[in-house]
């Protein structure tokens, strides 16, 4: 037992910080500090891509997810009804499947329920990484129009103040 211990350290003090680096960003984002968005390019599921910058000039949404996550099929129509509520004053929406869920699943999830966003696929977990490592769904982060990351969320968000964030940004220049 003390053996399994011993080998699984390493994994677990990876764990660790991954989770603290997390836990950091998420408290930093609370305390109005803003980070640049990461310069990513998302593989759309029509094989098409957009990158972090075809988003600049809007407020941007970025849902990781994955059709495996209760929480995530959960918040689905409450993050369609806020897209379609703002999606033509400036703000877009951006789910970002995780690079375990089956392709296939995800293109039949985005279909039967009809997004009307973005869906992207992080086949190789390189869009997790360049977002803080995320491991946890869902995770969704708002960018501001100046292409900054204003909050984040772990689980899903609420969202009533999660209106009243976009809201905000939408009417700042």
């Amino acid at each position: 037992m003390l053996g399994a211990m011993l080998r699984s350290l390493p994994s677990l003090r990876s764990s660790f910080f991954s989770a603290c680096a997390v836990l950091l960003f998420a408290l930093l984002s609370g305390c109005g500090a803003k980070q640049p968005a990461p310069e990513s390019r998302f593989v759309l599921l029509d094989g098409s891509s957009v990158q972090t910058s075809d988003f600049a000039g809007k407020v941007l949404l970025v849902n990781f997810w994955a059709t495996s996550c209760t929480s995530c099929v959960a918040e689905m129509p409450e993050l369609v009804a806020t897209h379609n509520a703002y999606a033509d004053k400036g703000f877009d929406t951006l789910a970002v499947a995780m690079d375990y869920d089956p392709p296939a699943y995800v293109v039949n999830f985005a279909q039967t329920r009809a997004l009307p966003f973005k869906v992207a696929l992080d086949n190789t977990g390189a869009n997790a990484q360049a977002w803080g490592d995320v491991k946890l769904t869902p995770t969704t982060f708002i960018v501001n129009k100046r292409g900054e990351i204003v909050k984040s969320f772990v689980g899903p968000p609420d969202f009533a103040a999660l209106h009243r964030l976009i809201e905000e940004l939408l009417a700042q220049a």
